[in-house]
């Protein structure tokens, strides 16, 4: 999906006043999940800061990116408590991508663990530059045919008690649900189908 270049300065949806998705915003893929959440008529709003945290914000997007660079800017800028806390709590979140990395409770190939909300273990960079970017479809929970995007996706190399395998790719577990976290290690924001978004937006 190709999203307006407006994406990038916006800060903001027209409708602040239910149900407000914060879109982790620091570094990485967060326009493109904007733009999805416009073609499903739900209010968002980029975290970049503390600033922009209040109690309006009932669900949380962890985009694509660089997973390490996401999670010391996350520290600098006053947003990891709040959304941590928010984790904690119960509340629904999304993490695509390396999003799925800060979500982690054990990462085999680094020695940061930044939320430990999921119960699963990741490797970073799992898919490497030969297959470092791809496409493929799957099932994901119950939905049939969804476009999977992977750009050096991670890999979850063991799945603990309180988490369910929603998707699998070459025998791999790539999607999570956990309660009220879905985690994925594909780009769900960078096609044109919106059904993941739809759940989330479900929880």
């Amino acid at each position: 999906m190709v999203v307006a270049a407006d994406y990038i300065t916006r800060e903001r949806s027209g409708d602040q006043s239910r149900d407000v998705t914060g879109i982790l915003a620091v570094q990485g893929a967060f326009a493109e999940h904007a733009a999805m959440l416009d073609r499903l008529r739900a209010p968002w709003r980029l975290l970049r800061s503390s600033e922009d945290w209040d109690d309006s914000i009932t669900r949380v997007i962890l985009p694509g990116g660089e997973s390490t660079t996401q999670g010391r800017l996350l520290r600098s800028s006053g947003l990891f408590d709040p959304i941590a806390a928010h984790i904690a709590a119960g509340h629904p979140v999304l993490g695509t991508c390396a999003g799925m990395i800060l979500l982690a409770r054990r990462l085999e190939n680094d020695g940061s663990v930044w939320f430990g909300a999921l119960d699963a273990t990741v490797r970073r960079n799992a898919y490497g530059r030969q297959l470092g970017s791809f496409r493929t479809t799957g099932a994901f929970g119950d939905l049939d045919d969804v476009p999977l995007v992977f750009i050096r996706g991670p890999v979850v190399t063991d799945v603990g008690p309180e988490a369910t395998v929603e998707t699998v790719v070459d025998g791999r577990p790539v999607a999570l649900r956990q309660n009220r976290i879905i985690a994925t290690a594909f780009h769900p924001e960078l096609t044109d189908d919106t059904r993941i978004h739809e759940l989330f937006l479900s929880l």
